[in-house]
């Protein structure tokens, strides 16, 4: 059934910065340049990004998308998603003589660097992120000692450990500062000795795309959120705008708009996580188009230009 279409002008809004980070370029120029290098079939364990679009876009070149190193033929490409990977698979890759590419994001490879250096120190580890996300399993997978996950401000009041006990903590790069800080604030107030992670081992990007929002949401009535919904930062947007009594909804096909979102509205906000192609977010603005009058008005925002390099060998 064609959209139905909207009589009065809009304004579509677009949040700066949005879309791709520098850890999700890496990562998807990395599968583009082994292809170029090495043709089809390459294997990408797990999603090398979590974003429907992309994956489906390599799939037809194609990359073989697996849930275990196992499921790549000895001797064949092999490269971890821009989540990483636990020292476990690492091996497991090397055992199957696996040529490997590492997509892991620079700033997921320093957390796992920070908490090797802190289990070498004597600290007991604790995490703060997603129960099941790839980062967080790669994250805790580093070492051979137990890393206690804490998901929420509650999660803190469970860990006893003594007061004369080394700890730290670190966090899964795609949450904000602004989602951590209460938790932060629970763990040094039960433990003022704890060891805390810098500032920028937060990712950037999730951070700036938040902001971006939180100056877009006084100006628009409803947010559209390109991203999947295995997206961690794509879905934190979505909730930032719900939590500021902002409808908003979560696409990642411009079929799933639908017009009865935009009922009376006159000012639509868009944005998109780190996992987002621009090119999806343009189909999306394009079919919200086809029923509806608006213009789009890019907002000013911080222009990000942080490179990342490849891996030897693909260089």
């Amino acid at each position: 059934m064609p959209l139905s279409p909207i009589n009065q002008p809009t304004q579509i809004f677009l949040a700066q910065p949005r879309g791709f980070c520098a850890g999700v370029e890496r990562a998807i120029t990395i599968v583009e340049e082994a292809l170029k290098k090495y043709g089809s079939p390459i294997y990408v364990r797990h999603e090398i990004i979590h974003n429907a679009y992309v994956v489906k876009f390599f799939e037809a070149k194609g990359v073989v998308f697996v849930n275990d190193v196992s499921e790549a033929p000895e001797e064949s490409i092999l490269i971890f998603s821009a989540h990483g990977v636990a020292r476990a698979v690492k091996n497991d890759a090397q055992f199957r003589k696996l040529t490997v590419f590492d997509a892991t994001c620079p700033l997921v490879s320093k957390v796992h660097a920070e908490v090797i250096r802190l289990n070498a120190s004597g600290y007991q580890i604790i995490m703060i992120g997603h129960l099941g996300h790839p980062e967080v399993e790669g994250t805790m997978g580093q070492i051979d000692a137990p890393v206690y996950l804490i998901e929420k401000v509650a999660d803190v009041e469970t860990l006893r450990f003594k007061e004369d006990e080394l700890l730290a903590y670190v966090t899964q790069t795609t949450l904000s500062v602004d989602e951590t800080s209460e938790i932060s604030a629970a763990l040094i107030k039960k433990y003022p000795h704890i060891h805390s992670p810098k500032k920028q081992d937060i990712c950037y990007a999730t951070q700036n795309r938040q902001d971006a929002v939180k100056a877009m949401l006084p100006l628009v009535e409803i947010v559209i959120v390109v991203g999947s919904p295995n997206s961690s930062n794509s879905k934190r947007l979505q909730e930032l705008s719900l939590n500021r009594q902002v409808p908003a909804y979560l696409v990642d096909h411009p079929l799933q708009i639908k017009s009865e979102w935009f009922t009376g509205v006159k000012n639509i906000g868009i944005t998109a996580g780190a996992s987002a192609p621009e090119e999806l977010t343009a189909k999306v603005i394009q079919a919200i188009k086809t029923f509806s009058k608006g213009v789009v008005l890019p907002m000013t925002g911080i222009n990000e230009n942080i490179n990342f390099s490849l891996p030897k060998g693909l260089t």
